[in-house]
């Protein structure tokens, strides 16, 4: 992988909120703590790193591998609050949390365990038409209406992130998901939990 290289995160726990490499998370922020880490990356390099707590407690403990996002773009509102929009960047590991005097949560983290600068390759097909196919049992099965001309439409890797990032898995399949090292890895495994989770009794989710 690439040079071993530590950065320091300000993190945003979220739990079912996935944020791949090339992706897109939109966010609303209204809680102080995560408007607080949203002006000061504004004010400095506009970066948040999102990561889904493991489990309950205040502050509740951290799976190891998240993703930096960097803020493509931003409104603030007149309360306060945010909406904003977030870039994937680059996968990362947690090596230890700082002790910090902000109100929103840090880490040391390093990013050499993942390639994640380059788009992967492509899927081969008979992926691919898994993949769709089980999308299409999983919507059918819980009565959610497709744009399936729309998907048919959308790279191999931005399908794969989507449906991860929106299907209604429990949080330990979504971080496998994440953590998932080859596109082809990710690609497997979501055909397993759309197949798994179709007989489940989790929310609907709404894929377009």
């Amino acid at each position: 992988m690439g040079q071993t290289t530590a950065q320091r995160l300000s993190i945003f726990p979220l739990a079912g909120a996935l944020l791949f490499p090339r992706a897109q998370l939109p966010l609303h922020i209204f809680e102080p703590r995560y408007r607080a880490l949203v002006e000061d990356a504004l004010a400095r390099d506009r970066r948040i790193s999102m990561i889904q707590p493991r489990g309950e407690g205040e502050p509740p403990p951290l799976f190891d591998v998240g993703c930096i996002g960097h803020i493509r773009e931003v409104e603030r509102l007149d309360d306060g609050r945010f909406n904003i929009v977030l870039d994937g960047i680059n996968r990362f590991r947690v090596l230890r949390e700082l002790v910090v005097t902000t109100p929103f949560r840090q880490i040391e983290a390093d990013i050499s365990d993942f390639a994640d600068a380059e788009a992967p390759d492509a899927l081969p097909s008979v992926v691919r038409a898994e993949i769709e196919r089980e999308a299409r049992r999983f919507a059918d099965s819980r009565g959610v209406a497709v744009d399936w001309t729309g998907v048919s439409r959308l790279d191999d890797e931005t399908l794969v992130n989507a449906i991860a990032s929106i299907a209604p898995f429990d949080a330990a399949a979504k971080q496998a998901l994440l953590e998932a090292v080859t596109l082809m890895e990710r690609a497997d495994l979501l055909a397993q939990f759309l197949g798994f989770f179709r007989r489940g009794d989790d929310e609907p989710a709404t894929l377009q």
